[in-house]
């Protein structure tokens, strides 16, 4: 968990966060099949996108062309429709979580990820102010 803003649209220490997260899961590859993030405001999968290191500051929204979030492309986000489609109950923190462990045990049908073996799941909140950061897998 980070609470360290760095400007208006950037966390500062997200990838330091996602490192150590990594680091903890004995992982080293970011080549991650599968992510799932807080998106309350559609700025908020970009943003952090950015902001963890998957795409250059200022090409994040770019990122969700072309199909690349989707359960197919080359890094599925929300694949539960996230904050704003699937359910925005004030506290969505735990549902991400639930999503990652599903793709994980393959139940998830026609979203499902194909070969999902890792889930990192990044959420914000405090208006850019804090976020956290949490890595699952069913290998070993």
């Amino acid at each position: 968990m980070g609470s360290h803003p760095g400007d208006d649209t950037h966390y500062v220490n997200a990838k330091d966060m996602l490192s150590l997260s990594l680091l903890q899961a004995r992982l080293i590859d970011l080549k991650l099949p599968f992510k799932i993030e807080w998106s309350d405001f559609t700025s908020g999968p970009p943003i952090m996108l950015e902001s963890l290191g998957f795409c250059k500051p200022g090409e994040g929204v770019r990122f969700f062309e072309n199909g690349k979030s989707t359960p197919g492309g080359s890094l599925p986000i929300n694949t539960n429709g996230g904050g704003l489609s699937y359910t925005h109950s004030g506290m969505y923190g735990i549902f991400p979580i639930i999503e990652a462990a599903r793709q994980l045990r393959g139940e998830c049908g026609p979203r499902q990820v194909p070969k999902c073996t890792v889930s990192l799941v990044n959420g914000m909140g405090g208006m850019l102010s804090a976020a956290g950061t949490l890595v699952l897998s069913n290998e070993r």
